[in-house]
């Protein structure tokens, strides 16, 4: 009491980490998990309050503010490719002019689908070439019993098939996907993934109608790419009818290709509303071959080296 009363025990303070402090260096499993947490909690707010503080400025300065910022993606941080396809080259359109599927652009030849499976395929395989079957017109399935790709070949062209798809399983699974275009070839390979059927898709449209659908290719840049698109836009018939609304997408982004199939509705001037139809899936090539199919002694015109190629994550093919 002499000495003005003790003040009590001093105020801990706030522990400042130095800035080489990392929260991995924490032994204790919960007490390192509830510091990342903070940490991220702190990141955040500074995210948002730099965020802000941009919005003001641009407010401020209104029309005198600099234009906005172009995030850095993996795609437009993509490697230059050489044999990226200028819409006005003469050797390119020339080839097009030439290639095999000249006559279905030039709309001497219908498109004509045969759809098979590998040998004895189950359930899932089977309900997905009947649903790929309504999604692409003019197109039959037939399901394979032990007959040879080779044997089926001569019969398709025989009786005037166009193209030829054949959809590989692996454990009851479509997994793979060859699509060889009659009679002189090419020939691709894709690895299939995410394959969604028509029941599996959430908030889905009804049952697509028998109209002949629109086609949209997205990112088929280079000359490969150009190949692929040109094979897939040939599996449709040239003239989509309108009325129907339905829409097949193949997207291209890292060289993974997606497809989707939409039906669209205009619900004002400025609104469309699309439902999906399905099914959905996802390719990767993985080889390019002349001619029709042949594993023994086909000549290919790409194969996906994945040790050589993949050596940048920028760096596409398609």
């Amino acid at each position: 009491a002499a000495h003005g009363g003790s003040a009590g025990p001093p105020a801990p303070e706030r522990v400042l980490f130095p800035p080489t402090f990392s929260v991995s260096e924490i032994k204790n499993k919960q007490r390192r998990h509830f510091m990342f947490l903070r940490w991220k909690q702190q990141q955040r707010k500074e995210k948002l309050a730099a965020k802000k503080k941009r919005r003001k400025e641009r407010e401020a300065l209104g029309d005198k503010a600099p234009p906005k910022a172009v995030p850095k993606t993996i795609e437009n941080q993509r490697v230059y490719d050489e044999t990226t396809v200028d819409p006005n080259d003469e050797e390119v359109a020339f080839d097009e002019a030439t290639d095999e599927f000249a006559p279905y652009f030039n709309r001497q030849t219908v498109p004509k689908i045969l759809i098979t499976t590998s040998d004895r395929p189950r359930g899932r395989t089977v309900r997905f070439c009947e649903q790929l079957a309504t999604v692409i017109p003019n197109s039959h399935v037939y399901y394979r019993r032990g007959l040879a790709l080779k044997r089926i070949i001569p019969q398709c062209i025989a009786r005037d098939f166009t193209d030829l798809i054949v959809i590989n399983e692996d454990r009851k699974i479509p997994n793979g996907l060859v699509l060889s275009h009659l009679p002189d070839g090419p020939t691709a390979h894709f690895r299939m993934s995410s394959v969604r059927l028509r029941k599996e898709i959430k908030r889905k449209g009804k049952e697509p109608t028998e109209h002949v659908p629109e086609v949209i290719l997205n990112n088929f840049t280079t000359r490969l790419g150009h190949s692929v698109g040109r094979m897939f836009a040939s599996l449709f018939p040239h003239d989509p009818q309108f009325i129907g609304r339905q829409v097949a997408t193949f997207h291209n982004q890292r060289d993974y290709i997606f497809f989707r199939f939409h039906r669209y509705i205009f619900k004002s001037e400025k609104k469309v509303g699309i439902q999906e139809l399905g099914p959905r899936f996802t390719l990767k090539l993985r080889s390019l071959q002349k001619g029709t199919f042949d594993s023994k002694y086909g000549e290919y015109e790409w194969i996906h080296k994945r040790r050589e190629m993949d050596t940048s994550r920028r760096k596409f093919h398609l």
